[in-house]
């Protein structure tokens, strides 16, 4: 297992390859279909509420009841990928097969998509602290900072190769 704290440099997400076994600690972002096309847009506009240099973001909602990552290729989710990775995030955590033109995108901009075990007991263990950062008004799909200790993940996405 590789670990990982963010925020996570250019050449820490070079060496990292396909199907590498990664513990993320630090701070990341939550965010899913509500509230990532709006991140996108601020992102582009360089008016994010949060600094995304280095940082991951993990495709789930938060509430009470833990996180656990959601499809990663629904249109909402897949389409600020591109964005969000020229803006800085480097790790994008979810589930499920991404396009080919998001893969490129991914390599093009030095980012990487892990996918998690969709196990929400194990990974809201993983959660120190949580905090909404932005879009409150969504509810448990409102971007919360996390402070996090070893989330467990395998590197699908990198470097222009795909699981």
């Amino acid at each position: 297992m590789k670990k990982i704290t963010t925020p996570i440099s250019d050449d820490e997400i070079a060496s990292l390859k396909v199907g590498d076994q990664i513990l993320i600690s630090g701070t990341m972002y939550t965010g899913r279909d509500a509230i990532l096309p709006k991140l996108a847009e601020l992102a582009n506009e360089k008016k994010s509420p949060v600094d995304l240099k280095g940082m991951a973001i993990m495709h789930t909602a938060v509430s009470n009841a833990g996180i656990a990552p959601t499809t990663s290729n629904k249109e909402e989710i897949e389409s600020t990928i591109p964005d969000l990775s020229k803006n800085g995030v480097k790790i994008h955590i979810g589930k499920g097969k991404l396009s080919k033109k998001t893969a490129d995108s991914l390599n093009k901009n030095n980012s990487i998509f892990v996918v998690t075990p969709p196990v929400a007991a194990l990974l809201t263990d993983k959660v120190l602290e949580k905090k909404c950062v932005a879009f409150e008004n969504e509810g448990i799909e409102a971007m919360f900072q996390l402070k996090v200790e070893n989330i467990p993940g395998i590197v699908a996405i990198a470097n222009g190769k795909s699981i």
